[in-house]
Order: C-alpha cells, then sequence, then structure tokens
C-alpha cells in the first residue's frame, strides 16, 4: 500500500500570481551514495494560477496530455524501494515540457491529441524565455545540482526515468505493458527488457511506443552527454491508476533496479554517444 511521502517542493521560486510562489521541483530525499537518481519529467498537471486552465479545461487537464498518469505515484514508490532521492516536475507538460530540448518546436504545445491548447497560441519569444527561466531551466538545474552531488568521490550515478503512456492512440489500442526506452546506452536498457520479459504475461516494447532518440531531452542532457548509465521506463497509465497497480510495478521494476545496480559496468562512465549525433 502506498505510504504518505515526506517530499519538498524547490527551484526557481518565481512569483505568480498575488505573493504566492510556484516552485517547479519536487524532491525526494534517499541515500545519494546508493548512487541511483530517479526521475519524472511530467509528474504534475499542476498550472500555475496566472495561466488559469490554458484554455483547455478541467477534463483535458485529467488527461494524458497534462502528464503522465501514475508516473508520480510510481517513482515515490520506486524511490521507497529503493531508498533513492528522485526529482518530478510540479508543473503540467503543457506549459513547457521538460523532456525536450530548448529549441525542440514541441517544447510547449499549441496542439495536443487534437486538444487546441489555446493559451499557448499567441505566446511570444518574451513569455517562451519566462517558461523557461521559471519552470524548465530549475528543473533541469536540480538534476544536474544532485548528480554533480552524487559524483563527488568519482561516484558514478544511474539515472532512471518513470513516465506511462495511454493504451489507446489515434484509434489503435497499444499491446504494450511497458517500454523500455533508450538511445546506445544499453547498460539498463537491456536488462530491463530481458527481466520485463521473463514475465510471460508481459508485453514489452524495445524503444516503443517511443523511441529513446531525442537530442536534447532529459535523457540525452543528463546521461548520454555524461556517460553516466540511464535509461527510461515507459508503463501503460491504465497499469498504474490504482495504488495496486502502482505497487505491483514498484515492486516489479524495484527487483530488476537491484540486480542492475551492483553490477560494476553501470557505475563507469562511458560516451556511448547518440543516434542523433550527425
Amino acid at each position: 500500500m502506498l505510504k504518505d511521502y515526506d517530499t519538498q517542493v524547490a527551484g526557481g521560486g518565481k512569483p505568480r500570481s498575488g505573493d504566492a510562489l510556484f516552485e517547479p521541483v519536487e524532491f525526494v530525499t534517499g541515500d545519494d551514495k546508493a548512487g541511483l537518481l530517479i526521475l519524472c519529467d511530467h509528474a504534475s498537471s499542476e498550472i500555475p494560477s496566472e495561466y488559469g486552465d490554458l484554455g483547455v479545461g478541467s477534463a483535458a487537464l485529467a488527461r494524458h496530455i497534462s502528464y503522465d498518469i501514475g508516473a508520480r505515484s510510481l517513482t515515490l514508490a520506486l524511490a521507497e524501494h529503493l531508498n533513492a532521492p528522485a526529482l518530478m516536475s510540479r508543473f503540467s507538460r503543457l506549459v513547457i515540457d521538460p523532456n525536450r530540448g530548448e529549441d525542440d518546436p514541441t517544447l510547449i504545445m499549441r496542439i495536443s491529441d487534437r486538444v487546441k491548447i489555446s493559451g499557448n497560441e499567441l505566446i511570444d519569444s518574451a513569455e517562451r524565455t519566462r517558461r523557461l527561466d521559471c519552470f524548465y531551466r530549475p528543473y533541469h538545474q536540480a538534476i544536474e545540482d544532485k548528480l554533480a552531488v552524487m559524483t563527488e568521490g568519482d561516484r558514478m550515478p544511474v539515472i532512471l526515468s518513470i513516465h506511462s503512456f495511454t493504451h489507446h492512440w489515434r484509434g489503435i489500442d497499444r499491446p504494450w505493458h511497458a517500454g523500455i526506452l533508450w538511445d546506445k546506452d544499453p547498460r539498463i536498457a537491456v536488462p530491463l527488457i530481458e527481466g520485463l520479459r521473463a514475465h510471460e504475461n508481459l508485453v514489452i516494447g524495445d524503444n516503443e511506443p517511443y523511441k529513446g532518440i531525442l537530442k536534447g531531452d532529459t535523457m540525452h542532457r543528463h546521461g548520454t552527454v555524461h556517460g553516466f548509465t540511464h535509461g527510461l521506463v515507459e508503463v501503460r497509465q491504465d497499469l498504474i491508476s490504482t495504488p495496486g497497480g502502482v505497487e505491483e510495478w514498484a515492486d516489479r521494476l524495484a527487483l530488476i533496479m537491484k540486480d542492475i545496480m551492483v553490477r560494476d559496468d553501470v557505475r563507469r562512465k562511458v560516451l556511448f554517444g547518440s543516434h542523433s549525433d550527425i
């Protein structure tokens, strides 16, 4: 059963409407020396009050276009199982998507899964910069700061990113229960795929339902560029939409990650590069 977690929020501390501050990052404490950092880019559907609902309505904010359903709960459960620190965004990806490069055209979406984001239609360069400074950059700075702490004494951290995906997309049912996304670094991806596929009842995607090759995204920026072992897990959202489902997947993933973390090769810096390199 999921517990109540003691988390902290911090980050840019940029003012929003009135005197309140919106803190873009949620921190979960853990054992830095254990060497694993868990990330959740799309943990929240929250939108700072100054933006209202960005013109999409409350129903849309509860959908996958706004955040990764179940991903925050799974991140919290894994952090507990593995005694690992975690960092999670506190803003909806409709405000700005932290899992994109700063020059990515989908950084601030105007349409998502056929829903028009009217609050994003007419933003100018000043507003784009403001969102970068208030939300996106504090999140990535927090990751950089945590990794710097975790690399003290020549320790090499391992990065695990948690996401979820919708089971139905544009009229097509997705067959996967989960997918592992990766670029050229196989050190987490391959054992995760093999470990999950050992469960006969699970359909596990290898770079499905998305490809793990996106220059400037979180894994590229913090893992690939620095040679840190990293991987991204996508779990189908209906499987982690309840406390029972979250615990089932947390148990399953934690067991595999414990085996991965004792391997010597994951604690070395290796510059594999990226398929996105030109």
